[in-house]
């Protein structure tokens, strides 16, 4: 039996049966990827509690709640921007390479004016709020708040909320370590070239943790635990380590093996400001990195 709660459409369960079978069997007109995407995003509730699991057993009288504004992600249809999740007071997105988080400009191309236009095509009474910035060629997963009050909340307790937030890259050359980590004091100089140095130079200390995942005699597949969030913090501290980010003009050696800065923030778990729901989305790694490793 179908009904409407909302944002949400509820089913009744009459038999039991496991929870993939049972969506397929009664959310009408969505393709078996698209059912999975919706409880990969956190669109499924049971008797109001959010599941992701494929085979969750079901038993009779169960309720089951199937958000709608998953399916909003057929009217964001961007090269650039792709939905991975949302909800009354925010969403999370991935963004490709090309973009910039924000307008700096008077026509630069960016997430937030994408955002923006998506809300209006889907009649929300909302804009986009930015609370975290990714390079212009660097992709990966990105929060903007629906609302100023979600935004400041996410500003003001941001290193308690995102509780991990990690990056995979390709590095230039083969790395001779499979995991340590980097520290140093990073400042701007007036060019707003990042310096970095082992002693405080009056700039912010910095602490990135690496793993090394793959290598090469020629490249290195590394993923970065961020500690702190400074400006540049992967690109300056990568190069410390003597294997700057492929594709990086500003601190690199000019390797370039894919057209393109080759990092990608990958990982972003953090507690919903508002429903303090610990949510953790993860993208897979872009496949022209995984291809320098065949």
């Amino acid at each position: 039996m179908l009904s409407q709660q909302g944002e949400w459409d509820r089913y009744t369960v009459e038999r039991p049966q496991e929870l993939l079978a049972f969506l397929l069997e009664n959310v009408k007109g969505q393709s078996r990827n698209k059912v999975k995407q919706t409880l990969q995003g956190r669109g499924i509730r049971v008797d109001g509690k959010t599941v992701t699991q494929f085979d969750f057993a079901l038993e009779p009288g169960m309720r089951v709640d199937v958000s709608r504004t998953k399916r909003n992600n057929l009217l964001l249809r961007n090269r650039y921007v792709k939905l991975v999740y949302e909800d009354k007071w925010l969403v999370v997105v991935e963004k490709n390479v090309g973009i910039l988080s924000m307008a700096a400009g008077h026509k630069s191309l960016n997430v937030k004016a994408v955002l923006d236009d998506y809300f209006r095509k889907t009649r929300q009474a909302c804009t986009a709020h930015v609370v975290h910035r990714l390079d212009r060629d660097t992709s990966g997963l990105l929060i903007y708040a629906k609302d100023m009050e979600t935004e400041q909340m996410l500003e003001r307790s941001w290193h308690e909320t995102v509780y991990d937030r990690r990056y995979i890259a390709v590095l230039s050359g083969e790395m001779e370590q499979d995991e340590g980590t980097v520290s140093s004091w990073l400042k701007d100089n007036a060019a707003y070239y990042t310096y970095s140095s082992p002693v405080d130079n009056g700039g912010k200390y910095a602490v990135t943790h690496f793993f090394t995942l793959d290598r090469t005699t020629e490249h290195s597949l590394v993923e970065f635990k961020l500690e702190t969030g400074r400006k540049n913090q992967i690109r300056v501290h990568a190069a410390d380590l003597g294997h700057p980010v492929c594709g990086d003009t500003k601190y690199g050696n000019g390797d370039n093996p894919i057209g393109r800065l080759c990092l990608h923030a990958f990982l972003l778990c953090f507690v919903h400001p508002r429903t303090h729901e610990q949510l953790e989305f993860e993208t897979p790694v872009p496949a022209a990195f995984r291809a320098l490793f065949k």
